[in-house]
């Protein structure tokens, strides 16, 4: 059985950061592009950032120099750094795991900034 389990979100204030992680289980993880979506209300989802197996990365234009996305193959684990926090960050953030046309997703972790 497949489980993505993300964690790490909450409350946060513009400019702040905060780090979620998805941890991977019933995969191999080290052979899956891993990736962040997010969906705000009222909003379709939308890519955020990956990170293919081989470590190469890519990022949505408005997370450009704020967000770092990375793994840890050896804990499963893939993880968003944020960075300088805005307002239209605020999102349930989703993990994604993709490899040869299979998908899993996690159940989403909220994200909300707010002063």
């Amino acid at each position: 059985q497949v489980q993505l389990v993300e964690s790490g979100g909450g409350l946060v204030q513009p400019g702040g950061s905060a780090t979620l992680s998805c941890a991977a289980s019933g995969i191999i993880f080290r052979f899956y592009t891993m990736g962040w979506y997010r969906q705000a209300p009222g909003k379709e989802r939308e890519l955020v950032a990956w990170i293919a197996s081989g470590g190469n990365t890519k990022y949505v234009g408005s997370v450009k120099g704020r967000f770092t996305i990375s793994r840890d193959n050896a804990k499963n684990t893939v993880y968003l750094q944020m960075n300088i926090l805005k307002s239209e960050d605020t999102a349930v953030y989703y993990c994604n795991a993709i490899d040869e046309g299979y998908a899993y997703w996690g159940q989403g972790t909220q994200v909300t900034v707010s002063s």
